[in-house]
């Protein structure tokens, strides 16, 4: 049960855009806040705020550099367990893809049918 409330806790962690934006930001090394942000696109002290989260989770660490704060990820199987969901996505989307089209096939043959019942109907009035 206990194991099961960390995992929960840590997919809470990552369960933010910017914060898996900010992982993979960090996948080539380490980087500043100036610079994440940059990367991500959003603002400092937002980007700051989502950096203290995955501090608290232990998924990134930070060393002072001269006036600098670098952080970088604590472990780089997290960017596996990103990837591994990437493709789970991928999976969802193709199947989606599909259902789809399955299903406009069904509707195109049903809309032909339609059309040949409606022309032999015709054709046995005349």
């Amino acid at each position: 049960n206990e194991a099961r409330l960390f995992k929960a806790d840590f997919f809470k962690a990552l369960a933010n855009p910017l914060r898996i934006g900010l992982l993979d930001a960090l996948r080539h090394g380490e980087c500043t806040v100036g610079e994440l942000t940059k990367r991500v696109q959003a603002d400092g002290a937002i980007v700051s705020q989502q950096l203290a989260v995955l501090r608290s989770k232990n998924l990134v660490r930070f060393c002072k550099d001269g006036n600098f704060v670098r952080y970088s990820v604590t472990d780089p199987a997290i960017f596996d367990l990103l990837d591994a969901a990437w493709r789970i996505f991928e999976h969802q989307i193709h199947s989606t893809q599909r259902v789809i089209a399955t299903a406009n096939q069904a509707n195109l043959l049903k809309s032909e049918a339609e059309a040949m019942l409606a022309q032999s109907t015709e054709s046995g009035r005349s």
